[in-house]
């Protein structure tokens, strides 16, 4: 049996989960634990991303606060043990606020908003959107800001079910979310710098 040398690095056959993650140094990155891998997340977001993230939670915090609590990333959502993502924006309505903690939010959002960029589109729209499902996140809305569209999809089972593609002038509505009710054309009225 061949032995180990000492400066090889352990390999983990086991996943990660939340306890380790919430104990590990805080090395100026960003985390998520997808179904027990640990992943470390893209550098800052770019300016558009920002903007968009600050206009949309603006809008959602004028019509839906009084109902739900809104929360932004970097924010912990903790769906099992073995996947922790942040999302850009949730939204939990107040008859379910037993699952913010005081370390972030453990269990499923009502609503979870991703906003695209070049180096998550794939991850978002695929990996993202099958772990959402997987834990029963009713809602999910990506945001594209270089296409200027919202792709909503709402929990049909264990997957999703595209709704509509918003864009322009489209009120932006949610059965499920009765206060959102907005012109997708809003987001971007209110952008001067996009960080071209």
């Amino acid at each position: 049996m061949k032995k180990k040398r000492a400066d090889e690095p352990i390999i983990r056959e086991q996943p990660v989960t939340y306890d380790d993650y919430a104990a590990m140094p805080d090395d100026g990155n960003r985390y998520e634990i997808i179904n027990g891998v640990l992943e470390m997340m893209s550098p800052g977001s770019m300016t558009i991303h920002q903007t968009v993230s600050r206009e949309l939670l603006f809008i959602l915090l004028q019509s839906c606060r009084s109902e739900y609590e809104i929360y932004y990333a970097p924010f912990d959502v903790i769906l099992s043990r073995t996947t922790v993502l942040q999302p850009d924006i949730i939204m939990i309505h107040r008859s379910r606020l037993e699952i913010v903690k005081k370390h972030g939010v453990e269990g499923a959002p009502d609503l979870v908003v991703e906003i695209l960029s070049p180096s998550t589109r794939k991850r978002d729209k695929v990996v993202k959107a099958a772990a959402y499902a997987k834990h029963q996140v009713s809602e999910y809305w990506l945001v594209d800001p270089e296409a200027r569209t919202l792709e909503q999809y709402r929990l049909d089972g264990e997957h999703y079910e595209w709704v509509q593609t918003y864009e322009e002038d489209d009120r932006v509505f949610s059965d499920k979310l009765p206060c959102v009710s907005f012109k997708f054309k809003d987001i971007f009225d209110n952008i001067r710098v996009t960080g071209e």
